[in-house]
């Protein structure tokens, strides 16, 4: 499916020029995703009908709130429709980032996730919810981090999970029991709350420049611990040695982090449980039975 005729037109009245290109970049839980060419430069087109509810908005709010940060390129928000108008269509309009075939710069990389993290908050959690892949991820603040893991974290995933027929009764029984133990496996730790992407696997970082500076896509925005952040980075791989040095020397990690990283990857292997299915169920028992006691 091409670019309908009326979304074109709004954009490029929007662009003050035409769209000379159309490159289709595939689908995105229900979105559809294309890079557009015009005299003014190359931007990325979200768009849907029918999106997840304020799917849109909540991802450009994400990409501001990084960009504010001003430690990693961000891509620029043009505009944002959400939600979708009678007949119409919600979209998010970004800047593209064009590297000209760089590869990122993973030390730069390390460097200036950490100098991300030390933008801080009051409390863990957002002023509004967003998503997680194509789940919906809770944000509200809450003081405590252990009781945030749990509560927005955990157990929204754990619900979706038994409603699906994803939780047998002794894998249910096993989270419970490792819920009960998620306090004393957190608290030993002096953290403060640190903005994250949320969602840093490789597939969401991008040369910014034809020099490999590190960008950042599709964020799932939260203040949160940020051990959660370099679990993640571990999960899926991609990352390499040169990224996690940097890391370290520009702010190290606490004493026992890797203790603590399958247990906050359990957040996404259940997630991906939710969205794709008991391909991912054998991590998730081996985070369980590890932690669990």
């Amino acid at each position: 499916m091409g670019l309908p005729v009326t979304l074109r037109s709004q954009i490029e009245a929007i662009l003050a020029c035409p769209i000379s290109e159309i490159e289709p970049l595939g689908q995105s839980f229900g979105s559809r995703l294309m890079r557009l060419s015009t005299p003014q430069g190359r931007f990325a087109l979200k768009w849907a009908s029918h999106p997840l509810p304020n799917a849109m908005s909540a991802e450009a709010q994400g990409l501001r709130t990084l960009a504010q940060a001003a430690a990693l390129a961000i891509p620029d928000v043009i505009c944002v429709v959400d939600p979708a108008p009678p007949d119409g269509y919600a979209f998010l309009l970004t800047r593209w980032l064009d590297s000209a075939g760089a590869r990122v710069d993973m030390a730069a990389l390390g460097e200036q996730l950490a100098l991300l993290h030390r933008t801080s908050a009051r409390a863990y959690g957002l002023d509004h919810d967003n998503y997680i892949g194509g789940n919906p991820q809770y944000n509200a603040w809450m003081d405590a981090w252990p009781r945030f893991f749990v509560e927005r974290r955990l157990q929204p995933q754990i619900e979706l999970a038994a409603q699906q027929g994803y939780l047998p009764m002794s894998r249910h029984h096993k989270l419970d029991r490792l819920l009960a133990r998620i306090e004393d496996l957190l608290t030993d730790v002096d953290r403060q709350p640190a903005l994250l992407h949320g969602d840093l696997w490789g597939g969401n970082v991008i040369p910014a420049d034809p020099q490999g500076r590190p960008g950042l896509i599709d964020p799932a925005v939260y203040y949160g611990d940020r051990e959660a952040e370099l679990a993640f980075t571990e999960l899926f791989g991609g990352f390499g040695p040169v990224f996690y040095q940097a890391y370290q020397r520009t702010w190290p990690l606490p004493s026992g982090y890797a203790e603590r990283r399958d247990l906050y990857n359990l957040y996404h292997l259940l997630n991906h449980l939710n969205l794709f299915g008991t391909g991912y169920a054998f991590q998730v028992d081996q985070i369980i039975q590890r932690y669990a006691g």
